[in-house]
């Protein structure tokens, strides 16, 4: 059986992710801002698990946290690098505040525990880092460019870990969700900035009003992308990217087909840029 480090623990995916582990026998240091929220949302937990309060923006804490889950299971083998939260709005609407903010969660917050986990991982040579993106980490849309933005950084952050990580013997992951019926639209969990400018409602505000209509209609099944993601860590050979959702498939493939699209149409004016020695 495995040991998991899985922060934004107490609700979410993180929780049922965290439920899925102990379902299958796994152990779970599960970390939250509060502790005592996963311990809620998971009241008939074994001893397997380890509620830890742990800020992703507070390094000293994820450290703290590592520390006291070697110290009980002896052991770390996968990180889910899952905290994290949506901010709705224009790209010039959305204040520098919340824009810093949203990125010291979704970015920073990854890389603090990416700090904390990693050295346990690289000296036994082998574990799993599985960062929760977004399919608007590769394919974003008007009104949620800033959460687009977080999640495309955690996409190249993912992509050279990858790299770095694969002749050590860990393995890296990104799991692109589309919808899926968490909280994660509701008010406490995402970041609403005005809609201060009348240009952008008419490329911003139908987004905006999906996004609230849709709050508990979301297509997605949380505790099958749950199931999906622990089964993911269980295969010999593990993909750089797992797509969670019909809609994630639907959008990915039109931004690729878009790409391949201008790429064809333009590849001459890519091609005209050679300096006169490579002709």
């Amino acid at each position: 059986m495995s040991v998991w480090f899985v922060t934004g623990a107490s609700r979410g995916l993180g929780a049922e992710i965290t439920r899925e582990a102990l379902d299958r026998g796994h152990s779970v240091i599960a970390t939250a801002r509060d502790a005592s929220a996963v311990l809620r949302a998971h009241p008939h937990a074994p001893d397997r698990l380890l509620a830890v309060d742990a800020d992703v923006t507070e390094p000293e804490q994820l450290t703290a946290a590592v520390e006291a889950g070697l110290a009980k299971f002896g052991g770390l083998d996968i990180v889910v690098n899952n905290a994290g939260y949506g901010l709705v709005g224009a790209i010039e609407e959305t204040s520098d505040e919340a824009a810093r903010a949203l990125f010291d969660v979704n970015v920073f917050g990854v890389l603090n525990t990416l700090r904390a986990t990693l050295p346990t991982l690289r000296a036994q040579r082998s574990g799993h880092v599985l960062n929760i993106g977004s399919v608007g980490g590769f394919a974003t849309a008007p009104a949620v460019g800033l959460y687009g933005a977080s999640k495309f950084a955690l996409e190249g952050i993912s992509e050279a870990l990858h790299g770095e990580l694969a002749p050590l013997g860990v393995r890296v992951t990104i799991v692109e969700p589309g919808g899926f019926r968490t909280d994660f639209l509701s008010k406490q969990s995402i970041q609403v900035e005005p809609a201060s400018i009348a240009d952008y409602d008419a490329g911003a505000g139908p987004v905006r009003e999906a996004m609230a209509a849709n709050d508990g209609r979301q297509q997605g099944d949380p505790a099958k992308a749950a199931k999906a993601v622990v089964d993911i860590t269980e295969v010999p050979d593990p993909p750089l990217r797992l797509q969670l959702g019909a809609d994630a498939i639907e959008r990915i493939e039109a931004k690729l087909d878009l790409v391949r699209r201008e790429l064809d149409q333009w590849r001459h004016v890519a091609l005209s840029t050679k300096t006169a020695e490579a002709v």
